[in-house]
């Protein structure tokens, strides 16, 4: 396995001296590596993976220096409009060195959102005409790759992309403090069973992707509730508040609430503008904010020192409650804001983590999406 200290000595010596990105479930031990040694300035977890780019560039045009970009390849398509209509050597040809989480990769086990993603990465490189190389573990190729990475990225003055196999990293030599969520009181999956149980049993739920929906649906199956009324994104981070509103809109009399994470709305942040911007339907908006991302490691996100509610209230929901870090306090504000109309906006904050024997949906997501729409769609809810 490849020691995330020697990779980014590798990268190091070969000149890379900043990094920008969105942390990957396969490259966790290395984004958790650099998060604990490097400093503000050197390092940056951005929103999302095509505003890692724009870092990337902004940093080569300050300093003639080689940065990094690292994600998950379900980012990749975050990137494809800066890397080709900005850094590619046609436009403004900005090197850099891209680190891929190769999720979905044939032959290896994974998710159902990631097999085709990963069954196309290869070719998706190749149409950008992006030179990539693999990452599989060995802590020789490794350092070859990253020497040829760097070198070939200023040669070319132009992106280039190396794909880490799952489980090429070993663990982090350090990593930084947990991150605690001042004031919460309740577990994630603790608030999503309060909410769950306070909502009007009419409503219906779009939840986003990683551990929120499944807990979500890990509540459903333990308490025996209707799993009909749940919309599971599994994947397409960031646009669960936009699939809410889709539904919204084109169904003004249903109670829709989409259950929101802080990663996943600062990833897609300008969807809370158009939310507010809309007077059409009842939408009931819970981010459930822990500071964290989650699903992929613990690195923090931004949302502790942003104000969530105020973005919500400056976007112009119709009502934004004060944010909620309790069980009492949480079950007052979703009596209320769930029996209001509009736009509604709730800040919950919960602790970071998960339980380690957490379970993911036994339903294929088109098994998801069925009952989800027959149940939407026959007026049932």
């Amino acid at each position: 396995m490849i020691s995330p200290e020697s990779f980014y000595s590798s990268l190091e010596s070969e000149g890379v001296s900043f990094l920008a990105g969105v942390p990957d479930s396969l490259l966790k031990e290395f984004c958790a590596y650099v998060d604990a040694v490097l400093p503000p300035e050197a390092h940056v977890i951005s929103a999302n993976e095509g505003s890692a780019v724009g870092l990337a560039a902004g940093f080569h045009l300050a300093t003639g220096q080689l940065p990094m970009v690292y994600l998950q390849n379900s980012g990749l398509g975050n990137t494809i409009n800066p890397l080709l209509s900005l850094a590619d050597r046609e436009v403004y040809s900005l090197p850099m060195i891209v680190l891929v989480g190769w999720r979905g990769m044939p032959d290896v086990k994974d998710e159902p959102q990631h097999v085709k993603q990963g069954r196309v990465t290869p070719a998706l490189l190749d149409a950008m005409e992006i030179p990539w190389r693999e990452l599989d573990g060995d802590p020789t190729a490794a350092r070859e790759a990253a020497t040829w990475a760097a070198q070939t990225a200023k040669h070319t003055s132009a992106p280039v992309v190396l794909l880490v196999h799952k489980d090429a990293f070993s663990k982090a030599e350090k990593r930084r403090p947990a991150v605690v969520m001042d004031g919460a009181e309740m577990t994630r999956e603790h608030a999503i069973s309060v909410i769950t149980a306070t909502l009007s049993s009419d409503s219906v739920i779009v939840s986003t992707t990683g551990m929120i929906s499944r807990e979500l649906y890990e509540q459903r199956v333990n308490h025996d509730q209707d799993r009909s009324t749940d919309f599971l994104t599994v994947g397409s981070m960031g646009h669960a508040s936009q699939i809410a509103l889709g539904i919204s809109r084109s169904r003004p009399e249903t109670r829709v609430v989409c259950l929101d994470g802080d990663g996943s709305v600062l990833m897609h942040m300008g969807g809370l503008a158009s939310i507010g911007a809309t007077n059409v339907g009842n939408l009931f908006h819970i981010v459930l904010n822990n500071g964290v991302h989650d699903s992929v490691g613990g690195q923090p996100t931004v949302a502790q020192q942003v104000s969530l509610s105020g973005v919500a209230s400056a976007c112009g929901y119709d009502l934004v409650g004060e944010t909620v870090a309790t069980e009492s306090a949480l079950i007052a504000a979703v009596k209320d804001l769930g029996s209001a109309t509009g736009r509604r906006f709730l800040e919950v904050l919960v602790q970071p983590g998960s339980r380690s024997d957490l379970g993911r949906p036994k339903e294929t997501p088109l098994a998801n999406r069925d009952i989800f729409v027959s149940r939407l769609r026959s007026g049932r809810s």
